[in-house]
């Protein structure tokens, strides 16, 4: 999922019509309706798929189920043809954060009635539901979510007499001073990785942008964003993460997969990809929230994930409206919860996750969950995203009231079209 928290593919691969593959009851010929839906490769299990379809077709034996897969690159300008009529799905998956941008273009199927009175809205992660409503209409259906944690090396911080995770910022620092020590880094941040920057500035009750009189503005400036990036560069020094890169560059798993390094923030799925660089670390990570400033509530954080949408040309789309009910409903939110290890769209539910300690993490997090500014030109900002320079000119010194308000500025630019 390009600039998302959840990675996608890079092509097109594949058509699965459950129907036509032995995993479908109805039919065209005998009289029944398809529902077409769009999912993002690797979003979902084909098992999950599998179960989901027999399931559903067998409540509604006059619906046949076909899933089209497609790739996050790209999906932009398939997703707005679709809109406008050519080759239009029943529903789409599409990024929380893309919501506003499909909505802008036109073509999208208001949703508000059915997310108040069948789907418990008012119970929805405000990171998933927040981005899918513009202009007080819910166009986008929360589907599932995933976030960043703190991964932690246990037996880096058994050696530093640190017996239980931090729940506050404070012990956060000082926990990380201890860390960084004896050839250990206290933590690995890449000068770049600006949603984990994001979280700090919402928790000190700044913004990355705001809509003031109809207009967005870039808002780095603040007072409030402004001691969100002190807190950053605090946090930033107790390790030798570079700062001109973000954490690709290089991949901050592989650094942490060195084994002297006591934290990094990612999501959980990135244990997978160290435990394969170094398999000696198996068994010996953790997993925490990012702490908050009190420890009544972690850290806020960038919500990834998922919405599900009704296109308005869609042939069917009092069909696909129903088969989304079914998705963003109980059963097959605790179903994907236990087989994909996402968070659900209802903090609620995340009660079934057992034995899953990344999973369960993430799930705290989550209640604090936010995304990207609600503006449709927003993609334009990541595009060539001001917030980086921004971060190394003051991590490398630079005066942090004159590098927020250059930033700021042209991320007005961007969100203006000025």
């Amino acid at each position: 999922m390009k600039n998302r928290i959840l990675v996608g593919a890079v092509a097109l691969v594949s058509t699965f019509a459950l129907g036509g593959c032995g995993l479908g009851s109805g039919s065209e010929a005998s009289g029944s309706k398809k529902v077409t839906i769009w999912l993002m490769k690797d979003s979902v299990s084909a098992d999950f798929l599998k179960r989901f379809t027999k399931a559903y077709q067998d409540e509604h034996p006059s619906i046949e189920l076909e899933f089209k897969f497609q790739s996050w690159s790209g999906i932009g300008p398939k997703v707005i043809g679709a809109l406008k009529g050519k080759d239009t799905p029943d529903v789409i998956e599409v990024g929380n954060t893309q919501v506003a941008q499909y909505a802008e273009s036109g073509g999208l199927r208001d949703l508000t009635l059915e997310s108040v009175r069948d789907l418990g809205s008012e119970e929805w992660l405000p990171g998933l539901a927040d981005p899918g409503s513009i202009d007080g209409m819910q166009y986008g259906i929360p589907w599932y979510a995933a976030n960043r944690v703190v991964i932690y090396n246990k037996e880096l911080f058994e050696q530093a007499g640190i017996k239980n995770p931090p729940k506050t910022r404070d012990e956060w620092i000082t926990d990380t001073q201890q860390l960084n020590r004896n050839g250990n880094q206290g933590v690995y941040l890449a000068g770049q990785n600006w949603y984990v920057l994001a979280g700090f500035i919402w928790d000190e009750g700044g913004e990355l942008a705001e809509e003031k009189g109809g207009e967005w503005e870039g808002t780095l400036d603040s007072p409030a964003a402004l001691r969100g990036m002190s807190f950053y560069k605090e946090l930033q020094a107790l390790g030798d993460g570079p700062k001109n890169a973000d954490e690709e560059k290089p991949p901050q798993a592989d650094v942490f997969a060195e084994g002297n390094v006591a934290q990094i923030i990612s999501v959980p799925g990135s244990v997978a990809q160290i435990e394969k660089k170094n398999p000696e670390l198996k068994g010996k990570l953790g997993y925490f929230p990012i702490p908050g400033k009190t420890a009544k509530e972690p850290g806020s954080v960038f919500t990834g994930g998922s919405d599900l949408i009704v296109p308005d040309k869609a042939d069917q789309r009092t069909e696909g409206i129903e088969v989304i009910k079914a998705l963003a409903g109980r059963k097959w939110q605790e179903e994907l919860v236990r087989t994909m290890s996402y968070v659900p769209n209802k903090p609620g539910l995340a009660s079934v996750i057992v034995g899953q300690e990344g999973t369960a993490a993430m799930a705290r997090g989550a209640t604090k969950g936010r995304a990207t500014p609600n503006s449709p030109q927003w993609a334009d900002v990541e595009a060539d995203n001001p917030i980086k320079p921004y971060m190394t000119a003051v991590l490398e010194g630079g005066d942090p009231q004159q590098a927020a308000k250059t930033a700021s500025a042209k991320i007005t630019s961007k969100l203006t079209g000025s």
